[in-house]
């Protein structure tokens, strides 16, 4: 069994990301979930990146990589959509690291965003929607792609659908078979690294 550290998506820690790591948690991982809201939630998206944007979302960047120190360094890091942004940087920039779950986004490694090379020996699963307008049509697919291409154990999961958050149980935007799939798979991920 392993440790998690899974970071939420822009409308905060809901009761879909909550229900999403119970289910981890009910296969026998150790499963943590800060809340980089301080307790706040927000009915979109539109309105969470607006309260991203008032704090900064290099200060919440950094907040969640923070909450890292204290727990091992071998983790699985994981992230919902903005989630990503702490979880991808520790998973490329905090040794030790077991592997790496990028839902509904994922940051390039080349380049002036980038936080450096994938590190040898960090597995990586991206998931997301082939017709979702922010993950397919804000470029986040390309830099998966770039990943798979570069990286020895990466993998990037596509399914039928335009839902941003479809794996969050709680929103409207949720995809039981989809979120199905995408479980499955996750826990087959955990189980091997």
């Amino acid at each position: 069994m392993v440790e998690v550290l899974l970071f939420h998506h822009a409308q905060g820690l809901t009761p879909g990301v909550r229900a999403f790591a119970e289910e981890l948690r009910a296969a026998g991982h150790t499963v943590h979930t800060p809340d980089l809201f301080d307790g706040r939630t927000f009915p979109s998206i539109a309105e969470g990146l607006a309260y991203i944007d008032e704090i900064g979302f290099a200060e919440l960047r950094e907040r969640g990589v923070a909450m890292a120190y204290g727990l091992s360094p071998e983790l699985v890091y994981a992230g919902f959509s903005f989630g990503v942004l702490p979880a991808q940087k520790l998973a490329q920039t905090r040794p030790g690291a077991r592997g790496a779950l990028l839902f509904h986004s994922c940051l390039p490694i080349t380049g002036e965003w980038a936080f450096g090379p994938w590190p040898a020996g960090v597995a990586v699963q991206i998931h997301g929607m082939d017709d979702d307008p922010i993950f397919v049509g804000e470029g986040d697919i390309e830099a998966a792609r770039e990943i798979v291409n570069k990286v020895d154990d990466a993998e990037l999961f596509l399914y039928p659908g335009d839902q941003h958050y479809f794996a969050d149980s709680s929103l409207p935007s949720y995809d039981a078979s989809a979120t199905a799939l995408l479980t499955k798979r996750v826990l087959e991920f955990l189980d091997r690294v």
